[in-house]
C-alpha cells in the first residue's frame, strides 16, 4: 500500500512540474524575478555554454560584480561547477577571453588571518546562493559567514553576517601588477587602487577605491605577495593587501560601502557620497531592483511558458550591459572620464567593454530600437574615442585591443544616424570613418589592416601575410556600404561617398563558382591553392566558407545572383543544416572551442554558437522562402537557449547572442544595420509590447502562437493586410500594432515575390 501511494505522489508530481512548465505567463509585474544570471555560467575554454559571470550590476554600470571562483588574473572568474569562492570581485571584464582590467576584492573570513587566495577560499553550494541581477547572496560555508552585495553604477553595499568570533576578518584584494592600500582606522575606512589590467598599453592608469565600514576596527593589517605586516597601516607593492579585524557575536553583520574611480580618491569619494550616501543596504537594493524592472520592462511579453520568459528576460538583461560606462560625473556636475587612449582626464562621455565584430550585427541595432538614450551616449564617447586616440576601437578594453577583424565601427555609427539618433558630433564621426577605412591602423585590428591592397586590388590577398583575409574582404566591402549611406545621410556629395559605394560590391571578387563560395584570392588574381571549404580559420575568422559565404549583409540579392538564382540559393542555405558537422581544424592545430558548439548541436554547419552565420537563417526571406526562416529561427530559440548553467551554445559575447534572441522573439531580425529594416522571423509569444523611450508601444499580437503554430499564414499591420518579409524601424517607433495569425503550416504563397523582398543594394 506504502509503495502505492508513494507511486501515486511520484505521478503526480510529474504532472504537476510538466503542468507548470506548459503553463502560460500572462503577464510579468516584475521581469527581474525571471532573470537567471547562472545562466552560461558553466563554461570552460574548451566549451562555452556561455562563457558568462553572474553579473550584479545596474544597466551599463561603470561597475560589475562578481563572485570569484578562479585565481587571480583567471579570465573565467565564476566558472558553475567550481566549489570554492576566493573573494568578490568588482570587474569590468566583458568576456574571459579579453580578461578584466581595474578589478580588486573583498571577502570576510574567520579563524584567522587568511588572506592568501587560496587560503582564504571557502566552500559553498548553489543550493545557499541566491543570484539576481541586482543582489547576489551565499553562504561560505568554511566561514560560517553570509555575504550579501547589492549595487549601483559606481558603488556597491556589502552586508557580512559573521559567527561569535575574535577573528573575524574582511580582506581588500587589489591584486597585483602594481597595488597599494591604506587603512585609516578613525574613519574605519580603506582606500587603495589596482593598477591590473590584461590589454593594451595604458597611461595613468590606476582604479582608486574606497571602502566604508560601520564598525571599528578590531585589528589592523596589510600584506605583500604572500608576507603578512601585523599593524602596519598602509601598503604599495607590486601585490599589496589590507586585512582588518572585527570583534563579531553570533549573528553580527558588518556593512561596507565601497566605491571606486578611475580619477582619482577624491572622485571615488564623491561617487561613494552621491550614488550612496546614507542609504543602507535595503534601500540600494530596492533602487537597483527598480532600475533592472524599468529598464527590463521596455519589453513586455504574455503567453509563452515559463521557461521562454526566464530565456527572454535572462537573454535581456545580457544586453544591457557592454559597453559599460567608463565616464564620471565630478563636483561641478560636469560628465569626465580618464581617457584609455592618451590617460589624460577629459570631458565628455566614455565607454568601453565590446567587440563590434560581435555586437554590430544585433545589439546595437536593439539598442537603438529599444534604448537610444544610451546609445546616444555611446555615439558621443566614440567621438572622443577618434579625437582622444586617433582611431575608432573595434575591440576596446579599454582601450584598444588587438583582436578580431573588419572595420564594423562603421556599421555601429551608421546604424545609429539612420535609425534616428541625433544631437552628437557626426562631423568627426565621418571624420574617423573615412580614416578607418582607407589606412591600416597602429595594429591590425584598428583601422584596416590590408587596407592599401584592398583599396588597389577589391580585396585583401591571401598570400601577402595578412591573415584572415577573405572575411577581412567580405567585412570591409559590407562597412563600405556603411560609410557609403551614412555619408549620404549626412548630406556629404555624392563625389565624395561614390568611392564607397563602388568598393561596397567588393564582395563579388572573392565569389568562386567552381564551389558557389567565398574563397582566398592570391595578390596575382589566382585562387588559394589548399582551399577546402570545411577548413575553419585560414582566410576566415573563426569559421569556413560555408559561415562567410553569407557575409554580404547589404546586397542578399547579388549573392542571390552568383549563386545561381533564388533556387540554388535556397537549396545552398538548406545545405548548411542538412550537411554533417564535418570540420578541418589544422590551421588551429587543435579543436577550438567554437567547433566544438557547431559540432555538438546536431544543426549540420550551422555554427550558431559564433557571430558569422546568425544572420543566415533570415536570409530565406530575399529568395521567397519565408516559412523556413520561421522554422530554423524557432528550433534555434527552442534548442539552442535555456535559462540554465549551460543555457546558450556559444560565447554570449556582449549582448550579441542574446540580442538574437531578443529580435527573433520578437520576430524579426536586422539583417543589414545601417539600413532602416528588419527582416521577418515569426514571433515566439501570444503577445510582445515594445514601450519605445519616445511613448510610443509596438503591439506584436499572434494569438494562437504555440510550439506547433510557429508559421505565419497572415498578417496585418495597423490593421491592413501586410505580405512583406521586413518592416520599416521608422514604421514601427511611430508606434504600430501588429496582428498575425499563426499556423501549424506554411504558408507558401505569402511573401514569394519580389516586392515582398527585404533590402539589397543591388535594387538601389
Amino acid at each position: 500500500m506504502k509503495k502505492k501511494f508513494l507511486t501515486v505522489l511520484a505521478f503526480l508530481a510529474v504532472f504537476n512540474y510538466a503542468g507548470a512548465q506548459n503553463h502560460l505567463i500572462e503577464s510579468v509585474e516584475n521581469p527581474v524575478d525571471f532573470v537567471n544570471p547562472l545562466m552560461g555560467t558553466d563554461s570552460s575554454p574548451g566549451l562555452s555554454n556561455g562563457n558568462t559571470y553572474p553579473a550584479v550590476a545596474v544597466p551599463w554600470g561603470m561597475n560589475l560584480w562578481t563572485p570569484q571562483t578562479g585565481p587571480m588574473g583567471h579570465g573565467w572568474a565564476y566558472t558553475y561547477n567550481a566549489d570554492k569562492i576566493r573573494g568578490f570581485k568588482q570587474t569590468h571584464q566583458p568576456s574571459p577571453w579579453m580578461n578584466d582590467y581595474g578589478q580588486f576584492s573583498l571577502m570576510p573570513v574567520t579563524g584567522g588571518m587568511k588572506f592568501n587566495q587560496d587560503d582564504r577560499a571557502s566552500w559553498f553550494s548553489h543550493k545557499a546562493e541566491e543570484s539576481t541581477p541586482y543582489y547576489y547572496k551565499v553562504y561560505l560555508a568554511d566561514h560560517d559567514v553570509t555575504v550579501e552585495l547589492t549595487p549601483t553604477e559606481r558603488a556597491a553595499q556589502f552586508k557580512m553576517t559573521f559567527p561569535k568570533s575574535d577573528s573575524s576578518y574582511v580582506v581588500i584584494d587589489p591584486f597585483d601588477k602594481g597595488s597599494y592600500v591604506k587603512v585609516i582606522p578613525e574613519e574605519n575606512k580603506i582606500i587603495g587602487y589596482t593598477t591590473k589590467y590584461a590589454r593594451g598599453k595604458l597611461t595613468n592608469f590606476k582604479n582608486y577605491f574606497v571602502i566604508e565600514f560601520d564598525k571599528p576596527f578590531s585589528d589592523v593589517n596589510t600584506w605583500e605577495g604572500d608576507k603578512l605586516a601585523k599593524g602596519q597601516a598602509e601598503m604599495e607593492a607590486d601585490h599589496a593587501g589590507a586585512i582588518v579585524g572585527f570583534d563579531t557575536k553570533d549573528g553580527a553583520v558588518v556593512n561596507a560601502k565601497v566605491a571606486s574611480s578611475f580619477i582619482s580618491f577624491e572622485q571615488a569619494q564623491l561617487n561613494l557620497d552621491r550614488e550612496i550616501a546614507k542609504d543602507d543596504f535595503e534601500t540600494t537594493k530596492q533602487n537597483a531592483r527598480d532600475n533592472w524592472n524599468e529598464k527590463l520592462g521596455i519589453l513586455e511579453v504574455s503567453g509563452g511558458t515559463i521557461d521562454q520568459v526566464r530565456t527572454f528576460y535572462s537573454c535581456l538583461y545580457r544586453t544591457l550591459f557592454f559597453p559599460n560606462k567608463l565616464y564620471e560625473i565630478n563636483k561641478n556636475d560636469e560628465i569626465v572620464h580618464w581617457s584609455p587612449y592618451n590617460g589624460e582626464i577629459l570631458p565628455g562621455y566614455m565607454f568601453a567593454g565590446t567587440g563590434f565584430w560581435d555586437t554590430f550585427r544585433a545589439l546595437y541595432p536593439f539598442l537603438n530600437l529599444a534604448y537610444p538614450s544610451i546609445n546616444k551616449e555611446m555615439q558621443a564617447g566614440l567621438a572622443n574615442d577618434y579625437k582622444e586616440g586617433g582611431w575608432l576601437p573595434e575591440w576596446s578594453s579599454p582601450g584598444y585591443a588587438n583582436i578580431m577583424v573588419g572595420n564594423n565601427s562603421a556599421s555601429v555609427v551608421a546604424d545609429a544616424y539612420i535609425k534616428g539618433l541625433r544631437g552628437y558630433d557626426t562631423e568627426t564621426l565621418w571624420d574617423a570613418l573615412v580614416n578607418g577605412a582607407n589606412n591600416e591602423g597602429p595594429m591590425s585590428a584598428v583601422g584596416r589592416a590590408g587596407a592599401p591592397y584592398y583599396n588597389k586590388l577589391g580585396y585583401v590577398p591571401y598570400d601577402v601575410g595578412v591573415n584572415e583575409s577573405a572575411a577581412r574582404t567580405l567585412e570591409y566591402a559590407y562597412d563600405d556600404f556603411a560609410i557609403y549611406q551614412f555619408g549620404k545621410a549626412i548630406g556629404k556629395p555624392k563625389k565624395e561617398i561614390k568611392i564607397y559605394a563602388e568598393r561596397s560590391m567588393n564582395y563579388k571578387n572573392l565569389f568562386d563558382p567552381s564551389y558557389g563560395l567565398m574563397r582566398g584570392k592570391n595578390e596575382d588574381g589566382s585562387w588559394q591553392e589548399d582551399f577546402n571549404p570545411f577548413k575553419w580559420g585560414n582566410p576566415f575568422t573563426e569559421g569556413n566558407s560555408w559561415h562567410y559565404s553569407w557575409s554580404v549583409f547589404h546586397d542578399v540579392e547579388g549573392l542571390i545572383g552568383l549563386m545561381g538564382g533564388k533556387e540554388d540559393f535556397v537549396k545552398k542555405l538548406d545545405s548548411v543544416f542538412s550537411m554533417p558537422p564535418i570540420f578541418d581544424e589544422s590551421v588551429y592545430g587543435g579543436v577550438i572551442h567554437e567547433i566544438r558548439e557547431m559540432q555538438i548541436a546536431d544543426m549540420g554547419q550551422y555554427a550558431h554558437g559564433n557571430q558569422p552565420i546568425q544572420h543566415m537563417i533570415y536570409l530565406y526571406n530575399y529568395a521567397g522562402e519565408p516559412w523556413k526562416t520561421q522554422k530554423w529561427a524557432r528550433e534555434t530559440m527552442d534548442r539552442m537557449y535555456k535559462a540554465t548553467p549551460d543555457g546558450y551554445c556559444g560565447d554570449e559575447d556582449n549582448g550579441q547572442t542574446s540580442a538574437w534572441y531578443v529580435f527573433s522573439a520578437l520576430g524579426f531580425y536586422p539583417v543589414t544595420p545601417a539600413v532602416d529594416e528588419y527582416v521577418m522571423g515569426a514571433p515566439l509569444f501570444k503577445k510582445i509590447t515594445v514601450n519605445l523611450e519616445n511613448g510610443n508601444k509596438i503591439e506584436i499580437n499572434a494569438p494562437k502562437n504555440s510550439d506547433d503554430n510557429k508559421y505565419i499564414e497572415s498578417m496585418k499591420v495597423d490593421g491592413k493586410s501586410y505580405n512583406k518579409n521586413y518592416l520599416k524601424h521608422s514604421d514601427l517607433v511611430d508606434g504600430a500594432t501588429i496582428n498575425i495569425e499563426m499556423s501549424d503550416s506554411p504558408n507558401k504563397d505569402r511573401g514569394t515575390k519580389k516586392d515582398a523582398f527585404p533590402y539589397s543594394f543591388s535594387n538601389e
